[in-house]
């Protein structure tokens, strides 16, 4: 389907056709995103959908826990010639 860009304000846009938006699932926000010079709209309650779920059983598994743990905790050559303990 083609369609024209028009001026809205300051800003430019494109009109979507109702059958597109109720097909599609958008209601009040979308979320935008360019990726290989193509632009894609989404519903935004599609961002981090089930994320709540999902670090439950992430939690459950044990499986939430940072893999770079002992790098964050052994001292740096900083800690150990700055400070005085």
């Amino acid at each position: 389907m083609k369609t024209k860009i028009i001026r809205i304000g300051n800003s430019q846009g494109v009109r979507i056709p109702k059958p597109l938006i109720e097909e599609s699932g958008i209601t009040k926000e979308i979320e935008m995103i360019l990726r290989d010079n193509e632009i894609i709209l989404r519903p935004a309650d599609m961002t981090r959908k089930d994320w709540e779920a999902s670090f439950q059983k992430m939690a459950e598994q044990g499986d939430d826990v940072l893999l770079d743990q002992k790098e964050i905790e052994k001292p740096s050559d900083w800690d150990e010639t700055e400070w005085t303990w």
